[in-house]
């Protein structure tokens, strides 16, 4: 092997900078006992490091002791999520991102409007979960890919709406909504769908990059949606393609007459992760030449709960 090309921008988008932000934040003013519902973002190697710095993980707000300080993650909760941690006098912190909160707001402003709701995302994805939480069950309805759109059954006689989890693939996605919009043909939503910033512009270098490497390493989380997408848009263009949760999913008969390798990271993947690959590949096929591929550099951020700016 020759070359590595390291795709830009790649990892931590500003949504998941500002999770991992509020819980560093909340360490420091609150000590520890700090507790998190479900992962902060998904990334075993994030997940671990704020344990050991003493953040306590549970799956429900029922499990926080009475008083304490619960951050929610970044994916969003649901409404009863919010009222249960009321219930429970917990100081709540809310790490969700934004973007995920403004499709939660489409989704209130919608209902309020009469309209019935076309979710499109994966089923049991925490995001998603999250979202159909917003409203009363049966307010929305998921669909996951092109063929839902011909069987979906909606209310007859109501106003109908779409909108999307912030992380599938933009190609795809597009392809739901054509098809959305050719069923029900007064159905509004935003073109492109809620997609996120940071998941359309690591697609769109993950896609020019494979034009130049003979192999993509996507480095992210297998419960991931937005790496998962980055490895299946290298797949789809016919070349070979793997995520990896760290550089010991590596397999060296991966690279037999690879001459390059492109690299990628997920949204929630720190670069640290990225590092450690670079590094065994240098190890193993030294000298390589390493490129870096700037499709845009990112300059969004978001800020911190009010509560725990300086």
């Amino acid at each position: 092997m020759k070359k590595i090309v390291l795709a830009t921008p790649r990892g931590f988008c500003a949504g998941v900078d500002r999770a991992i932000h509020v819980v560093e934040k909340a360490l420091e003013k609150y000590g520890t006992s700090i507790y998190m519902r479900h992962e902060i973002v998904h990334n075993k190697f994030v997940v671990d490091a704020l344990k050991e710095r003493g953040v306590i993980f549970v799956d429900e707000v029922d499990e926080v002791p009475e008083g304490s300080v619960v951050i929610f993650s970044a994916h969003g909760v649901a409404e009863h999520v919010y009222a249960d941690a009321e219930a429970r006098h917990l100081k709540v912190l809310d790490a969700s991102c934004p973007l995920v909160l403004k499709v939660h707001y489409s989704a209130k402003r919608h209902y309020n409007a009469g309209r019935h709701i076309i979710l499109i995302g994966h089923a049991g994805h925490a995001e998603v979960e999250g979202t159909l939480g917003q409203l009363p069950a049966g307010a929305i309805t998921l669909i996951q890919n092109e063929a839902d759109v011909a069987t979906v059954q909606v209310p007859e006689g109501k106003e109908l709406a779409y909108i999307t989890q912030t992380t599938l693939s933009v190609a795809e996605t597009r392809k739901i909504i054509e098809a959305l919009k050719a069923r029900f043909p007064g159905i509004i939503g935003p073109n492109a769908g809620d997609l996120c910033y940071a998941t359309g512009n690591r697609q769109a270098a993950v896609l020019d990059l494979c034009k130049q490497v003979d192999m993509l390493l996507v480095v992210g989380a297998k419960n991931s949606s937005n790496s998962s997408r980055l490895m299946e848009l290298g797949l789809e263009q016919g070349i070979k393609s793997y995520l990896i949760a760290d550089v010991n999913d590596l397999d060296p008969a991966w690279f037999d007459g690879v001459e390059s390798v492109g690299i990628s990271s997920g949204a929630s993947a720190p670069e640290v992760l990225v590092q450690e690959v670079v590094e065994w590949l240098k190890a193993k096929f030294a000298p390589l030449n390493i490129e870096n591929f700037i499709k845009l550099v990112e300059s969004t951020k978001f800020n911190l709960p009010k509560e725990l700016q300086d």
